[in-house]
């Protein structure tokens, strides 16, 4: 009886626990303990700030501790919070921290904002950051303002920092004191952000510059002038401080002091130039690393020659050595510095947490014995009854179908077993099974059968699996589980393009959502853009709030989700241009895919300035492909099959959804492209021949059931279930962070067959940007829309019409599709003749 009880107790005490665990998880609790953590800071605000005018008045009511004086209305305390407030805001300023206490109040909103879900912030850093803050600045004000804390009401560095910065005092002396103060704070601004590091070598460059400077003034040697013009290797010259002076006027004579100083201005200058341009900006912020050390160039007009002078050997007596790169070299030799990371620009920028998602308890499968019993009995009866034995038959089971597999008696021919599907479907009443005959890599034959309790295959269990969590991949897709309840995984740069179809109402937008979520939840932004294209207008929308994040359009597109069919060709033109480009930097550096081009270049080993930038992997996502086909046609389909064929290895890949796979929709082009395909339920066989070149699809169950086919056998996936509420918040958490000042530029497409009409052009009315533009193009010797619109920060049609004019002055040649535009200026002098004429 003593057992009994025991055991009763401890069950009582567990679940109690429990109970109490489950309702320290409440969010409504959550909700409330945060909203009560605000209320008490927005009180304590008002206690701190009423203690600044009415604390003289109160003290004496405070020290003596009388009850009658802090509760009276007249001659009470004159705290707008009361006497609580008066005391609270007396011990906790003059007591304790002093005005550091603030750093209280901040943490306390902060908690509470979390709690109710209102922010999502790393309390732990927060909590870290104002405690070395309070403590920081209640020693800094107590050692300051020590005279303070004879005559005043109010002491600054409260009784902590007096008595602290005293005892300190005493140990290490006031310089002492004065250098603990200055390191703290110095490895606190280092701990905030890694850019400090990035100042103070500047700083301390910047200086020891000078002093070199002086240095050499006061002993009489000047360095070497050089009478040529010379740029400094990786900037380009100065359009802009060109414009704000005379053309004509010659460039002073400087020392490489003086353009190594000068560097750092155009630097900064070249940044803010370059919002628009994310690639540039991310060369930009890298080079912002750099060391003392920078290794400069000569560089010289296409049309003249120059003789390269070598590192070493030749000399001149004074002034340091200048290494000549020659336009082949595409290796950037530059000092040895640390590896450049994509993705500074967003360093704080923090993966969606799992918890974003929807969790369901009933998401893990049951096995119910009874159900597999009877079934096993119906299939062994009823293939007796055609005269088949077997000698075995196990169970698998899986969330949402069941895998029976059979070993048939010596001498059963195969066909005849798949010959009895509909049969053996009949005995078990089933909403339709699938017979795998035979099982690769086994010597059985499969029937799958649905259960008659199907669980939901959630997508926090699959995206918070540790195979998940700890996959290597390129590009990580998450799509389910299998019948033996393993996670499903590919890598869709192995794949590399994805076909998907099913009817409607069978899981195909889930699908979709679950690729999408699984790339989101694994690639930073500057790693993946995503090209969204919807012609419903509704599957994608939910996307377009991470647009400065992971999508990519036009520069002249006003939606990151494209929608309208003749943006949709403009679009995938644009991605061709693209590939080809990016093919072009593959070549100059010498390698055969994105994976070893980024290595090269985060290595340093490739020059930003030839027009080398990270690559981040484009992935585009079609859903309603037979509507754009229907409406454009091999508009459609020419560069999606182009794309198809080429982009893998820059890394380009596309996903394709259509409801109904037709023959004249999924042509033979398009299925030979796209290797891998993934099949929802579907109405009918020759469907699912056209998508697998099998059935299969017909006899799915639909709700997410789906088959994959990548190679020579199709593998049965449950689904994720991802829905539209959890990629909601999924987008909004990210949508909260900082993000880039647009989304990702495409390169800009011309149509060749557009007719460009220059007669409208109003040469009378010349847009004030006009000569900028002029002497940013023929300086560049590149006729480009995007590139002015980069360069100057605006409006893809101001741009435009700034090229019209530019056209039309004789400046630029017409439009030549996605080639560049010729430039007839060779040079600068040239330009301002041009000018001068208008």
């Amino acid at each position: 009886m003593v057992k009994k009880n025991t055991t009763k107790d401890t069950e009582h005490s567990i679940s109690f626990f429990g109970k109490a665990a489950a309702v320290l998880k409440n969010e409504t609790v959550h909700f409330v303990a945060g909203l009560i953590l605000v209320i008490f800071s927005v009180y304590l605000l008002l206690a701190f700030s009423s203690f600044f005018f009415t604390g003289a008045a109160d003290q004496s009511i405070i020290d003596s501790g009388n009850a009658q004086e802090l509760i009276s209305t007249h001659n009470g305390v004159k705290n707008y919070a009361g006497s609580r407030g008066a005391q609270l805001a007396s011990y906790l300023i003059n007591d304790c921290f002093g005005i550091s206490s603030f750093f209280i109040l901040v943490f306390l909103a902060v908690a509470g904002l979390k709690l109710m879900r209102v922010r999502v912030v790393r309390l732990w850093k927060w909590f870290i950051g104002c405690s070395l803050l309070l403590i920081w600045f209640s020693i800094f004000f107590g050692f300051v303002f020590v005279d303070q804390y004879k005559d005043s009401f109010l002491y600054l560095g409260g009784m902590h920092g007096y008595n602290v910065s005293n005892w300190l005092v005493s140990q290490v002396g006031v310089p002492g004191l004065w250098m603990i103060l200055l390191v703290t704070a110095i490895c606190f601004l280092i701990y905030l952000s890694a850019r400090t590091v990035i100042w103070l070598r500047k700083l301390f460059s910047l200086s020891f510059l000078k002093h070199k400077e002086k240095a050499e003034r006061k002993s009489g040697e000047a360095p070497e002038e050089f009478t040529d013009s010379w740029t400094v290797k990786g900037k380009k010259s100065p359009v802009m401080a060109e414009t704000a002076s005379d053309a004509g006027r010659e460039e002073e004579t400087k020392t490489p002091e003086e353009a190594g100083k000068e560097e750092k201005d155009e630097d900064a200058h070249e940044i803010m130039l370059d919002l628009g341009d994310a690639a540039t900006h991310k060369a930009s912020l890298a080079k912002e690393k750099e060391e003392d050390e920078v290794l400069m160039t000569i560089e010289t007009p296409p049309s003249d020659t120059v003789s390269a002078i070598p590192a070493s050997g030749r000399q001149e007596e004074k002034g340091p050595v200048f290494e000549v790169e020659t336009v082949e070299d595409e290796e950037y030799r530059g000092p040895e510095i640390e590896p450049y990371n994509p993705c500074l620009d967003l360093e704080n920028y923090h993966y969606p947490t799992i918890d974003l998602m929807k969790h369901y308890d009933n998401a893990e499968p049951t096995i119910d014995m009874a159900e597999q019993n009877a079934n096993k009995d119906k299939i062994i009866n009823t293939l007796r009854s055609f005269g088949i034995e077997i000698s075995t038959i196990k169970a698998t089971v899986g969330p949402t179908v069941t895998l029976y597999e059979i070993t048939p008696e010596q001498g059963v021919r195969i066909s005849k077993i798949r010959g009895l599907e509909d049969d053996i479907a009949l005995s078990l009443s089933a909403l339709g099974i699938r017979i795998i005959a035979p099982i690769p890599g086994k010597g059985t034959i499969g029937i799958e059968v649905p259960n008659s309790n199907p669980k939901i295959v959630s997508g926090q269990s699959i995206i918070g699996s540790k195979k998940f969590q700890e996959s290597t991949y390129d590009l990580p897709i998450a799509l389910g589980k299998t019948i033996t309840n393993e996670v499903f995984m590919v890598d869709l740069c192995k794949m590399p393009h994805v076909l998907v179809a099913g009817a409607t109402g069978q899981g195909k937008s889930v699908g979709l959502n679950a690729i999408i979520t699984s790339l989101l939840y694994k690639k930073h932004p500057a790693e993946l853009k995503f090209v969204l294209v919807d012609p419903k207008k509704v599957e994608f929308s939910i996307y377009s709030v991470i647009e400065h994040h992971f999508l990519a359009k036009l520069p002249d597109g006003e939606d990151a989700i494209i929608t309208d069919v003749t943006k949709v060709v403009q679009t995938l033109n644009s991605i061709c241009i693209e590939m080809d480009t990016r093919y072009d930097l593959l070549k100059a550096a010498h390698v055969r895919n994105i994976k070893e081009y980024n290595e090269k270049f985060i290595n340093r080993r490739l020059n930003p300035e030839k027009g080398h930038k990270f690559m981040p992997y484009i992935v585009v996502v079609i859903d309603e492909f037979g509507d754009l086909i229907m409406t454009a046609g091999k508009d459609v389909e020419l560069p999606i099959a182009r794309i198809a064929q080429l982009a893998r290895a820059v890394g380009i890949h596309m996903i394709i959804a259509t409801q109904r796979p037709t023959t004249n929709i999924i042509t033979g082009t398009i299925k030979a492209n796209f290797p891998a395909r993934i099949a929802f339920r579907v109405s009918a066989m020759v469907d699912s021949r056209t998508i697998l070149d099998r059935p299969g699809a017909n006899q799915l169950i639909g709700r997410g059931d789906m088959l994959f086919l990548q190679g020579a056998d199709p593998v049965r996936v449950q689904c994720a279930f991802i829905d539209t509420p959890e990629v909601a918040e999924i987008t909004k958490f990210i949508a909260r962070q900082q993000g880039y000042p647009t989304a990702f530029y495409l390169p800009e497409y011309v149509d060749e067959n557009a007719n460009g009409d220059l007669g409208d052009v109003d040469m009378g009315r010349l847009d004030p940007l006009f000569e900028d533009a002029a002497r940013l193009i023929v300086y560049q010797q590149q006729g480009s829309t995007s590139l002015i619109q980069r360069k100057f920060a605006i409006g893809y049609n101001r741009a435009g019409r700034i090229m019209d004019q530019l056209e039309k002055a004789g400046i630029v040649g017409p439009a030549q599709g996605s080639k560049a535009r010729e430039v007839f200026c060779v040079d600068i002098t040239d330009l301002e003749t041009r000018l001068n004429n208008l």
